[in-house]
């Protein structure tokens, strides 16, 4: 019977969706047919396929050659088709043995030498494979990446007949193993907390928004260190587990800058241009492609210069903040990312950056002050959990000669931050910024008196229920940070403080 089925795997998202490649061989006029929505580079693999074939001295067969990549309506795109339609035909014309194909899947871009190509998304592919347990043989240069996943057989090759003699059984391909020792950072990349002098409050309030995951906006004259804050805050965030390091590795693969295996087990830090499109941040194009939102997942998204920002681009924040995943459709495709990330943006006081500034008369006018703020809508604001200032330091404090306490460093927040993380995990099972509904009523209860401060608060600021909601959490994480079971007056002073821009005078 002139017909075999090998497995393969489409890319749909961050997700590996199966295909089935179907290859029959049928009499008739010579021609080569292949359906189930393929996009245009898989169907230029029929001259990529027929080269390999040819020219690692096969027999192509000279009949009529239908490939169905099953099922039909899922979009199919990438060179990753090529090796299993070749092994397909191969085995329908009987070159090659039909019995092992059902024990793996496969995934490959063909040279017209018969050389095997990396493709995109092999770590996907590997994440899809191990759930049916098959083995996964792909090109050598993807099986680094595909390593990443455990408890899966992965064979890597470096030409078709490789892959042939393996299915023959004359020439075995090992199983690839790849060394831990690869998989450990040189150095941090992020530097330490104690590189910042100064800025106590600021210093205060990342801990506060390691420790909840909650967002931060940073607001200051230029060169008071708002950079080097948000940089830091990756190396007072607890370590990422494997499963979030997979899911990181994951998005890195199908996106345009690819995997880095130096980076694994790295919290992402992504800090694009203000000049950023829409696209660029949020994640497009005809193939859905991941965007800085995406690659920032479980890590840290800098936006410094945030009235800079389109405004189109900045509302498209909006959705990820609240539900840690963004939705990308188009007319035949819909491809859903993950997003949670934590935001931290930076922002001068005004056009010149000096309001505020004793070193430097401000030049603005109310009116430029007053547009240069509404660049941000009130409800992206409203979703960013703190507003804090970072103001200019004295001139003479980090050049005195007088010997100062050194601040504390990286590793002794972290352990405060892991503690009050353990707590949150322990009592709701997520961290206190994805608490909501019952779930926040229950774990941040408060007493009369409480109320009735909270309430003052909420009429004096002009709160809106998201905020109050944003303040809430806040103090259950200050509150967790300070080793109490209970919100206090104490707690909730401190969360309102965070929320700079909520007063109605709207002054810094």
């Amino acid at each position: 019977m002139s017909l075999a089925i090998v497995y393969s795997r489409a890319q749909l998202g961050i997700n590996a969706p199966i295909v089935n490649v179907e290859v029959h061989l049928s009499n008739g006029l010579p021609a080569f047919a292949i359906v189930g929505l393929p996009e245009t580079v898989v169907r230029e693999s029929r001259e990529r396929v027929r080269g390999a074939i040819l020219n690692s001295h096969f027999e192509f067969p000279s009949r009529r050659i239908t490939i169905n990549l099953a099922p039909a309506d899922l979009p199919k795109q990438g060179g990753r088709f090529d090796l299993p339609i070749a092994l397909g035909i191969l085995a329908a014309s009987g070159q090659i043995d039909k019995q092992l194909l059902n024990h793996y899947e496969f995934a490959g871009e063909l040279a017209l030498t018969g050389e095997l190509r990396a493709i995109t998304g092999s770590l996907p592919f590997a994440l899809g494979a191990r759930s049916t347990g098959r083995g996964f043989i792909l090109p050598q240069l993807n099986a680094k990446e595909a390593a990443l996943v455990r408890h899966i057989p992965i064979y890597a090759a470096n030409h078709l007949l490789e892959v042939c003699a393996h299915l023959n059984q004359r020439q075995l391909l090992a199983p690839f193993t790849l060394d831990d020792e690869l998989l450990v950072p040189t150095s941090s990349p992020f530097g330490d907390m104690m590189d910042i002098r100064g800025q106590q409050h600021a210093r205060r309030a990342l801990e506060i928004a390691a420790a909840g995951g909650h967002s931060l906006l940073c607001i200051g004259p230029p060169g008071t260190g708002k950079t080097m804050l948000a940089s830091r805050l990756p190396t007072i965030l607890p370590d990422i587990t494997e499963n979030e390091a997979l899911e990181i590795a994951a998005i890195a693969s199908i996106s345009h800058i690819g995997f880095d295996y130096h980076l694994w087990k790295v919290r992402p830090f992504r800090a694009p241009h203000h000049s950023a499109s829409h696209v660029a941040l949020v994640g497009g194009g005809s193939t859905p492609k991941p965007g800085e939102i995406s690659l920032a997942h479980h890590g840290v998204l800098f936006l410094d210069e945030l009235p800079e920002f389109s405004r189109r681009v900045l509302e498209g924040l909006r959705e990820p903040l609240e539900s840690g995943k963004i939705t990308i459709s188009r007319a035949t495709k819909q491809a859903e990312f993950p997003a949670g990330f934590q935001l931290i943006a930076a922002m001068n006081p005004c056009p010149c950056g000096h309001l505020g500034d004793t070193r430097h008369r401000c030049c603005c006018t109310a009116e430029q002050i007053q547009r240069y703020r509404t660049r941000i809508s009130g409800p992206l604001l409203d979703r960013i959990d703190m507003h804090i200032e970072v103001p200019a330091l004295a001139g003479n404090f980090l050049i005195s000669t007088e010997k100062q306490e050194l601040p504390e460093n990286s590793a002794v927040i972290r352990e405060r931050v892991v503690r009050a993380r353990e707590k949150q995990l322990e009592r709701a099972g997520k961290i206190n910024y994805f608490l909501e509904g019952i779930l926040l009523e229950k774990i941040c209860p408060l007493e009369p008196a409480e109320q009735t401060f909270i309430g003052n608060a909420m009429e004096k600021l002009g709160l809106s229920a998201r905020a109050y909601h944003r303040v809430l959490k806040l103090a259950r994480t200050i509150a967790d940070l300070m080793g109490s079971e209970y919100i206090n007056h104490e707690h909730l002073a401190e969360a309102l403080s965070y929320r700079r821009l909520d007063r109605r005078q709207n002054v810094i």
